[in-house]
């Protein structure tokens, strides 16, 4: 797939496949122009298409539609509807694909004969009987159609929810719930997945008016690894850039970092119209985003996750803080970033354990929302492979991300619907802390989603069997699905007692009822968690085997 650094879109595909109403959709969604390429040549030309077909004949109308094509990508960030031929000619398709990515929409002839059936557009190349026309025509362009990657089948799909398809395909969205806090102009941020994606990272910066000094905040760890690229696709756009290297772990998102980032923002001469990266897991987007929420009261700033939790959780949100000894995440701030880059190349170099550690939140989103989310992650059959990362990852990654936006989008200040994301971490993050963070926090958050969904079956709230479906998933993927015998009960039920969900006497929580349903705000008393522990003490067993 080419790039998306010049920000282009192009949606293909035979008529009635929804290409221009899909196109216009996604535009709007992604504060983009719009351009159908058959409206430009109408408009251009001062002709219906069907009439310069008619009396200039197809070669006439296609040497248009090349000037046309050619005249819109020389221009800005754009989705553009093609026509449905436009790129039979291998040359044009070359140039097209080399330029943005190509997302061809399908549907069944009988489809597509059904949604032509009275348009009021006449497709030329359809005039006559368009059903035997459209059928001579689809089995001309069946091998060339069937060459394009980049799919999705409109045919049970509406407007809407092809739309939101097509956005999981391209990697493209934009959360509009949440302004970014020194843009006054700013409806939201975009997201973007994109393979490779680092090394476009200057020109997304460069689109997004975003200015230098730039500092890229980073552990050793990840910086050994990716830091001198990041800096290279900075530097080829102008920018001055800097590294402030922190330690690597949970165990080090504390005040003292801060304070350290504080200071080699100064020493880099950050202003308030600079940009700060954040080059890592969650842990460094928590305590970069919380450092540039807090210097000089709020500069702008960029996630570039690259571990999955980062992907679908920590990166998303606005979400930025940083540990107490007494709890996690106790002091923190909204702070919408500029942008989040996604790019799921980096994950090839995450241990397995830690990939692992972001399956369990990935799994989470699937049971919110998205039932084939949870199909793809039970298929992943070797976490350390590579080939099967590379080809089965990036979708993971788009959906997982894809549903956290949606719930993002709802209630971006936690107010009331976001509170669903704390599935399995009332308990899990209680957990997590017991163990003095050597439970990593995915394989915490799995406990606490195995936990919490047998405390709801014991409040009668879901449906049988479905703690049993939870952990049978989990444990396929290698991770804990029991509470380990080595923690105390007391000492979990005390970090409980500090959840930022609390209400009085009792602690809120999130239970699923079923995959697609989770039930807010479920006060639960000190009894009923403790029993719920006591379940997850009386089960603990081996662990079962799961992916390399």
């Amino acid at each position: 797939m080419a790039g998306m650094k010049n920000g282009k879109l192009f949606m293909y595909g035979p008529p009635g496949s929804g290409k221009s109403t899909v196109g216009r959709l996604v535009a709007r969604n992604l504060g983009l122009p719009f351009h159908d390429l058959d409206g430009e040549i109408e408009t251009r030309q001062g002709k219906r298409v069907g009439e310069i077909f008619s009396t200039e004949g197809e070669p006439a109308f296609r040497a248009y539609e090349q000037a046309e094509l050619h005249r819109l990508m020389a221009e800005g960030a754009m989705v553009v509807a093609l026509g449905g031929g436009t790129l039979v000619n291998g040359e044009t398709r070359r140039l097209v694909e080399d330029c943005a990515p190509v997302l061809l929409l399908e549907a069944p002839p009988d489809i597509l004969a059904a949604r032509l059936h009275g348009s009021a557009h006449l497709r030329p190349l359809l005039d006559g009987d368009a059903s035997a026309r459209l059928k001579d025509l689809l089995e001309q362009r069946k091998d060339h159609y069937a060459s394009f990657s980049l799919r999705l089948d409109t045919a049970r799909l509406d407007p809407k929810q092809a739309t939101w398809e097509a956005q999981i395909r391209l990697g493209m969205f934009h959360i509009g719930g949440m302004a970014e806090t020194k843009n006054p102009h700013s409806t939201g941020y975009d997201v973007v997945v994109q393979p490779g994606g680092l090394d476009s990272l200057g020109d997304l910066l460069r689109q997004r008016r975003l200015a230098g000094p730039v500092v890229v905040v980073s552990d050793q760890n990840v910086a050994a690894l990716y830091a001198g690229r990041v800096e290279k696709a900075l530097q080829s756009r102008r920018y001055a850039v800097s590294l402030a290297l922190i330690e690597a772990g949970e165990d080090h998102k504390t005040m003292q970092t801060i304070s350290s980032l504080w200071e080699a923002f100064m020493a880099a001469g950050v202003e308030r119209s600079s940009t700060i990266v954040a080059l890592g897991g969650g842990v460094v987007s928590d305590q970069a985003g919380f450092a540039a929420a807090t210097y000089l009261r709020g500069v702008r700033w960029v996630a570039a996750p690259t571990t999955l939790l980062g992907m679908v959780d920590a990166s998303l949100g606005g979400k930025t803080g940083v540990d107490l000894p007494q709890g996690k995440n106790l002091v923190g701030a909204f702070h919408a970033p500029a942008l989040v880059l996604a790019d799921p190349q980096t994950l090839a170099t995450l241990p397995v354990a830690e990939l692992r550690s972001g399956m369990a939140e990935t799994v989470k989103h699937g049971l919110l929302a998205d039932p084939h989310l949870l199909a793809c992650c039970a298929g992943l059959k070797k976490l350390d492979d590579p080939q099967e990362l590379e080809t089965r990852m990036p979708e993971i990654v788009r959906r997982g991300m894809a549903v956290k936006i949606q719930v993002i989008e709802s209630d971006p200040f936690e107010q009331n619907q976001r509170a669903a994301l704390n599935l399995g971490h009332t308990i899990g993050h209680a957990i997590e802390l017991a163990s003095g963070f050597r439970l990593r926090h995915g394989e915490a958050v799995a406990i606490g989603m195995v936990v919490e969904a047998r405390l709801a079956e014991e409040m009668g709230l879901a449906d049988a069997g479905l703690s049993e479906t939870i952990a049978g998933l989990l444990a396929g993927l290698g991770l804990p699905t029991a509470i380990p015998t080595d923690l105390e009960t007391d000492k979990i039920l005390r970090a409980m007692e500090l959840d930022k969900k609390r209400a009085g006497s009792k602690v809120r929580f999130a239970l699923p009822v079923r995959v697609g349903e989770v039930k807010l705000d479920v006060e639960v008393d000190d009894e009923r968690r403790k029993h719920a522990l006591d379940l997850g003490f009386a089960r603990s067993q081996s662990k079962p085997a799961g992916p390399a």
